[in-house]
């Protein structure tokens, strides 16, 4: 079988030459065109390009910074954080033998707040403690707390240890408080001593239901998030800056990330006045102030109308209080206490602590129609 021959080999060589020179002037030409139109990698691009890794070391830098800022506080004033272990006779109905008395333990938190070894805590602590112990986290034998004073009012008390060398934690102003900022709570939860939690300031003025049979309420309190537990009672709540700047206090049971805490304003006040006098002066009474609202609610439940527009209505008044020591009764309204119209519980507050501790207050107060005047001995 007869075939036709395509290239000879030099044809073949030949072919290959002019393919190359086409195929490299063709590049040339590419990179003549196009080519001018590409730069070489800048490496300020390059580094610009991985800049995002550098920016996210900031902001893990502000975490770093949260971190160290949060364990500086608790080494400077988790010191001064104590442990307060209380023993209460309660009286207990038994089945078989009828009542018999049995001792109860409890477990709550404190502050250590001058060198003299006062320390800070909650009413309801210390409230019937028969035995009061109190001990510091870098100190094996506990010392003998001694109450100083209480004031279930408020769910403050003060007590007092004799000790050398006592740390201190500084009080704040829980008056610059601002919601969002971040705060640490440091007690001893279900006894686990010196337990940190960090949180938020969720609201401020909060008011605060402490004993729903007499509708004692605390007002003005800090709500935070920071974890609080039985046992986190009367530890402080502490600013950034390591500064005491409430008094936990409260839960609410089956709620996650509400907890409590009393202004170290008004604490401080409580505080002082405890330590001078053992006790806070008060007329004795639980009431609100009438307004408009009031006024047509009453008026709507019971048919009465109010023999005045303002003053402070008393709903509750204290047995062996002042007040009652005085004849006032609840359903009384004051108007008027010492030389000063009154229309609020926070004006009747200002005026009998005008008159202070042993003193005399003049009390003006209507009982249905009739307008009465009575002296209150403080």
């Amino acid at each position: 079988m007869s075939g036709k021959r395509l290239f000879n080999r030099r044809e073949f060589i030949i072919i290959l030459i002019v393919c190359g020179t086409i195929g490299l002037l063709s590049g040339w030409w590419v990179d003549q065109r196009w080519g001018a139109r590409t730069t070489p990698p800048d490496p300020t691009k390059i580094k610009a390009e991985r800049s995002p890794t550098d920016t996210d070391g900031g902001k893990f830098s502000v975490l770093t910074d949260l971190e160290n800022t949060t364990t500086g506080v608790v080494e400077s004033v988790g010191p001064a954080v104590v442990k307060i272990m209380t023993k209460e006779k309660a009286v207990i109905d038994h089945f078989f033998v009828g009542q018999i008395v049995q001792e109860r333990e409890g477990i709550g938190s404190g502050v250590i707040v001058d060198r003299a070894g006062h320390i800070l805590t909650n009413n309801h602590v210390v409230a019937d403690a028969t035995e009061i112990k109190v001990l510091l986290p870098d100190r094996e034998d506990p010392y003998r707390g001694r109450l100083i004073g209480a004031d279930p009012f408020t769910d403050l008390a003060v007590l007092k240890i004799d000790g050398k060398d006592l740390p201190v934690a500084d009080l704040g102003d829980s008056s610059k408080l601002k919601v969002g900022q971040f705060v640490i709570a440091i007690g001893n939860p279900y006894g686990f001593e010196n337990s940190v939690t960090l949180g938020l300031v969720s609201a401020l003025g909060r008011g605060l239901l402490i004993d729903p049979e007499f509708n004692l309420q605390i007002e003005g309190v800090i709500q935070t998030d920071a974890s609080i537990n039985p046992g986190n009672s009367g530890g402080p709540l502490l600013d950034l800056e390591g500064r005491v700047i409430g008094i936990n206090t409260a839960i609410i049971e089956r709620a996650q990330g509400i907890g409590f805490a009393i202004p170290i304003n008004a604490a401080r006040e409580t505080m002082q006045e405890l330590i001078a006098h053992g006790k806070v002066l008060r007329l004795g009474v639980l009431g609100g102030a009438i307004d408009e609202v009031f006024a047509a609610r009453y008026q709507r439940e019971t048919g009465v109308v109010l023999p005045v527009a303002t003053g402070v209505y008393l709903v509750e008044v204290v047995e062996g209080g002042p007040a009652a020591n005085a004849g006032l009764r609840p359903g009384d309204i004051i108007t008027r206490a010492g030389s000063r119209e009154v229309r609020t519980m926070d004006e009747l507050v200002a005026q009998v602590r005008q008159a202070g501790h042993g003193g005399a207050i003049s009390i003006t107060f209507f009982r249905d129609d009739a307008e009465l005047v009575a002296t209150a001995s403080l």
